[in-house]
C-alpha cells in the first residue's frame, strides 16, 4: 500500500469529533427555534425560496447541498477500492446490512410505527410522506461522520476508507431502485424523473467533481506525497466552515416551512425519532454480531457496525425536498435523523468499546494489537 493511501486512511479515519459535530443535536435544536421564528416573521421570504426551482429541484437547496456533499466526498479516496479484498469478511457483512437489511427494516418500522401504532397522533394527510422520509433516510449509508465514529471505536482506518469508497460507488446504482421499490410498496407515487435527477445532481455529479478535484490536489505534488496531502487538508479546512454553514442554513429553511406543523403537533418529532432510534440500534447490532460470527477482528467489527447503522442524511434531506417539497412530512422526517444522529451513534460507539473483551473471547478472532499493530 502506498504512502498516499496510508496517509489518507489515517487522516480520514483518525479525524476527531470537532466542536460542531459534538454538539450537532444542539445546533439542530437552535435551527428549529430560528427557523420557526423566521418563518413567522418573514413568511414571504421562505415562500420565495420555495418557488426557486427547476424540474422540481430547488436551486438554493441544490447549492447548499453541494456545499455540504462535495467537501465530504473530497475526503474519499476511490483508489482504496483496490483493497476491497483485504478485509472481505467485514466488507461483506457491512454491504449486506447497508443494502440488504437497513432500507427494508426502516420501511418495516415506518409502516409499523408511523402507519399503524402512532397513526392516531399524526396528521393523516402526512402519514405516507413521513414513511417516505424514513425510507429516504435509510436508503444510503453515511460517508462523512463515519470516519469520526471509526476513530472513536478504534477502527481499522483502511477498512473504513475502503468501505466508504465502495458504498459511494454502489450508491450511484442502488439508491434510486431501492427508494423506488420501497416507496412503491408503500403505495407512494414515485416521480422517476425527479428521483433520477436527484441521483445525478446529489450523488453522481458531486462524486465525479470531488474525485477529479482530489486528483488535481494530489497530482500537483507527485514527487512529494506528503505535500499533496497537506494541500488537500488545507482545502478541506477552508471548505469545512462553508459546509457547516450550508447545513445550518438548510435546516433553518426547512423549519421555516415546517414551523406551523411543528407548533400544532410538537409530538411529531418525538414519534418520528422512535423508528429511527430502533433502526440504528437494530442494524448496528446485526452488523456487530455477524462480524463476530465470521470472526472479523474487533477493529473491523466496530466501524462495520457504525457504517451499517449510519445514514447519509444530507442526501436524504435533498431528495425529500426534491420529491415532496419543503413543507412535506418527508422533509421533516429526514431532519429528525439529523437531530438524533450524534447522541445515538455515540451510544453505539460506547457499547462497541465496552464489549471488546466479550467480542474477542471466541477462538480465531484477532486481538486489537494484531489487527492494528502500533507503529
Amino acid at each position: 500500500m502506498s504512502v498516499q493511501c496510508e496517509t489518507t486512511a489515517k487522516t480520514s479515519a483518525g479525524a476527531a469529533m470537532g466542536f460542531f459535530e459534538r454538539y450537532l443535536t444542539l445546533w439542530v435544536a437552535l435551527c428549529i427555534v430560528a427557523g420557526i421564528g423566521l418563518g413567522h416573521l418573514v413568511p414571504q421570504f421562505f415562500q420565495t425560496i420555495g418557488r426557486l426551482e427547476i424540474a422540481h429541484i430547488n436551486l438554493p437547496v441544490a447549492v447548499l447541498l453541494w456545499l455540504m456533499i462535495v467537501p465530504m466526498l473530497l475526503k474519499i479516496d476511490l483508489k482504496a477500492l483496490k483493497n476491497v479484498g483485504q478485509h472481505w469478511r467485514g466488507i461483506g457483512v457491512t454491504l449486506f446490512v447497508n443494502w440488504g437489511i437497513k432500507p427494508f427494516s426502516m420501511a418495516l418500522l415506518g409502516w409499523l410505527f408511523i402507519g399503524y401504532l402512532f397513526r392516531g397522533w399524526l396528521p393523516e394527510d402526512q402519514i405516507d410522506s413521513y414513511i417516505a422520509g424514513l425510507i429516504l433516510l435509510a436508503a444510503a449509508p453515511c460517508t462523512a461522520m463515519v470516519f469520526v465514529w471509526s476513530n472513536l471505536s478504534r477502527g481499522e482506518p483502511h477498512f473504513t476508507l475502503t468501505q466508504v469508497a465502495l458504498n459511494d460507488v454502489i450508491m450511484v446504482f442502488a439508491f434510486a431502485p431501492i427508494v423506488a421499490l420501497l416507496l412503491g410498496m408503500s403505495s407512494i407515487i414515485v416521480p422517476w424523473e425527479t428521483l433520477l435527477l436527484s441521483v445525478l445532481l446529489y450523488i453522481v455529479a458531486p462524486l465525479l467533481i470531488a474525485s477529479l478535484w482530489r486528483r488535481v490536489l494530489l497530482s500537483s505534488h507527485d514527487k512529494n506525497e506528503m505535500a499533496g496531502q497537506q494541500k488537500l487538508q488545507r482545502t478541506l479546512d477552508v471548505l469545512h466552515p462553508w459546509s457547516l454553514s450550508a447545513l445550518l442554513v438548510t435546516l433553518i429553511l426547512l423549519f421555516g416551512f415546517q414551523g406551523e406543523q411543528i407548533l400544532r403537533q410538537p409530538l411529531v418529532i418525538v414519534l418520528l425519532a422512535v423508528p429511527i432510534l430502533i433502526q440504528v440500534i437494530f442494524n448496528s447490532a446485526i452488523a456487530y454480531l455477524l462480524n463476530r460470527a465470521v470472526k472479523s477482528p474487533h477493529c473491523i467489527a466496530g466501524p462495520s457496525a457504525l457504517i451499517g447503522a449510519s445514514n447519509f442524511f444530507e442526501l436524504a434531506v435533498a431528495t425529500a425536498i426534491a420529491l415532496f417539497g419543503f413543507e412535506s412530512g418527508a422533509a421533516l422526517a429526514t431532519v429528525v435523523g439529523v437531530l438524533i444522529e450524534v447522541p445515538v451513534m455515540l451510544l453505539v460507539v460506547r457499547v462497541v468499546n465496552a464489549t471488546v473483551d466479550w467480542y474477542e473471547k471466541p477462538e480465531g478472532i484477532k486481538s486489537y494489537d494484531v489487527c492494528c499493530p502500533p507503529e
